[in-house]
């Protein structure tokens, strides 16, 4: 049996110790006689015969959970992820409070690849509370699915919280960070042979950021640039680490990424934040400008400019900015905070208090589930 079965067979066991389920009505004999021999053979490492033992006790009994977790892990073990995903599926209909469910769901659907359903199985089966191996490896899996979507910024979360545990030894983890770090959609077995030394240059330094080795990361970024100095992203990558460090050094590497790489956007958010954060908003205007031009539907660069203008005595048409960074973005708590404070400037009192009250209520949530990943728990 392969390393992730026996880890999800223990699995299965501690659940139900921990939860057990009501007793189900008297089998049937023939049903024992096959969940038996299913164990058996499950036991034995004889995954072909387990497997159709399984298949035939599920057609007796269709509502045995145990018998649809086995079933979906050997199918996973034997590389069967559309068979996989049916067995998790049918799982997580009998089980839904069970994380590890929802997670081994989302892991089987990245493989056929399912990106979007494998992002929203996971981070479920992460809401929902996880330990142990499995919920390293979910982090893992949710970033490889973010990452193949684009969605380059969600995928710094769950890499940052694999970062603090994870060696960087750990396979795949330094090429993810590297493809996350340089904007490549691929998976770690997609890199070409001619990057992945670049990937793994890129990968290491961003794991020292990440890992809060802060002194061993500038080094390595500074190698990163040095040696690939025309390649779009690294001064990105190194410029938001040296902001992060207060290193004044930062806002020139990330002029010298916009000289590589004229569109790039989140260059230019994050030297306009950055100024915005100095109170220099003329400075900041035309680079806010430029993020919306090049992508109106990031709500950073709608929030950017709108700041911009509330400061500039603008208000009315910042607020109409930040009023669409809230609806590109409602679950983020900064751009209910940034217009709350514009409905002030404005005067609209009873729109500020509002809003102000939903920014409460998503930091609130966004703390307590800061609090649950950082906290171990249960399989």
């Amino acid at each position: 049996m392969g390393g992730i079965a026996v880890l999800l067979a223990h699995l299965f066991s501690a659940l139900l110790l921990a939860s057990p389920a009501p007793a189900p009505p008297s089998p049937a004999a023939d049903f024992d006689t096959l969940a038996r021999q299913a164990t058996e053979a499950r036991s034995g490492d004889r995954v072909d015969e387990a497997l159709d033992l399984y298949a035939q006790a599920l057609e007796l009994r269709p509502d045995w959970d145990e018998g649809w977790w086995y079933l979906g892990t050997l199918r996973y073990d034997a590389r069967l992820f559309p068979e996989a995903v049916a067995a998790f599926q049918r799982f997580t209909e009998l089980k839904p409070e069970i994380s590890a469910g929802w997670v081994l769901l989302g892991i089987n659907e990245r493989e056929l690849p399912d990106y979007i359903s494998a992002v929203e199985h996971i981070q479920r089966g992460l809401d929902l509370g996880l330990g142990g191996p499995l919920k390293e490896e979910a982090w893992y899996q949710l970033s490889l699915a973010l990452i193949k979507r684009e969605q380059f910024e969600r995928a710094v979360e769950p890499l940052t919280l694999l970062s603090r545990v994870a060696p960087e030894t750990r396979p795949g983890l330094l090429a993810t960070i590297g493809l996350l770090i340089l904007r490549k959609a691929l998976l770690p077995s997609e890199v070409p042979e001619d990057q992945r030394e670049l990937v793994a240059a890129a990968g290491r330094a961003g794991y020292l950021d990440l890992a809060l080795r802060g002194e061993e990361a500038g080094a390595a970024f500074k190698v990163l640039v040095e040696r690939w100095p025309d390649e779009p992203w690294v001064h990105y990558a190194q410029g938001v680490f040296l902001l992060r460090s207060g290193n004044a050094g930062g806002l020139a590497a990330l002029r010298k990424e916009l000289e590589v790489k004229p569109d790039n956007v989140m260059a230019s958010l994050e030297i306009a934040f950055e100024l915005i954060l100095r109170g220099e908003y003329e400075q900041a205007r035309p680079l806010a400008e430029k993020a919306v031009e090049l992508a109106p539907q990031l709500f950073a660069a709608q929030n950017a400019l709108g700041r911009v203008l509330v400061e500039a005595g603008e208000v009315e048409e910042g607020i109409q900015h930040l009023e669409e960074a809230v609806r590109l973005a409602p679950e983020s708590p900064e751009m209910h905070f940034a217009l709350g404070r514009a409905y002030a400037r404005a005067g609209r009192t009873e729109d500020a208090a509002r809003t102000r009250a939903t920014f409460a209520e998503l930091e609130a949530k966004r703390r307590e589930r800061q609090s649950r990943a950082a906290t171990p728990s249960g399989p």
